[in-house]
């Protein structure tokens, strides 16, 4: 093989190697975009709020910023998204009643079963139901949240 000719194959190599790699890298930022969970909280909300969820052990059912599968690794539902099915209102309630299965029935085991937080001081309970209000998720992944939400607590098959 002539020296023009390596010359030529290894232009050809770079070229392949350069255009795959930049593809990948393309696809990559695609599906950084694609992520369907956002939140429209302010810093001093959602800080506040993760405060609260620690000191309360919420992530011992709940996660947060996830992208696993919405049916495993916790035994609650997700909360990514939550503010797209609920609204501020309703979550304040939930958070405030004596007895949270009796607003939403749940199939899972007791221990895993919605806690009462109305002992919690007012303020925490407004500051968390405005933070899972704000936890939204992109309208093409809305009805997936929804399923795995109602499947989740439910046990039953999702119908739309």
């Amino acid at each position: 093989m002539k020296a023009g000719e390596k010359f030529v194959l290894g232009s050809i190599a770079a070229i392949l190697v350069f255009s795959v790699a930049r593809s990948l890298l393309h696809v990559k930022q695609d599906h950084e975009r694609d992520i369907p969970y956002y939140s429209t909280a302010s810093r001093e909300v959602a800080e506040r709020a993760n405060e609260i969820y620690r000191a309360n052990g919420c992530k011992e059912c709940h996660s947060l910023w996830t992208m696993k599968d919405m049916m495993e690794s916790v035994p609650a539902p997700i909360l990514d998204g939550i503010g797209s099915i609920r609204d501020e209102a309703w979550l304040y309630g939930y958070l405030s009643s004596e007895n949270p299965q009796s607003i939403l029935p749940s199939r899972l085991k007791k221990e895993y079963r919605m806690p009462s937080y109305a002992g919690l001081p007012q303020e925490d309970r407004r500051v968390l139901a405005e933070y899972l209000a704000s936890l939204k998720v992109k309208d093409w992944y809305l009805e997936q949240t929804r399923k795995a939400e109602y499947e989740k607590l439910t046990g039953k098959e999702y119908k739309k």
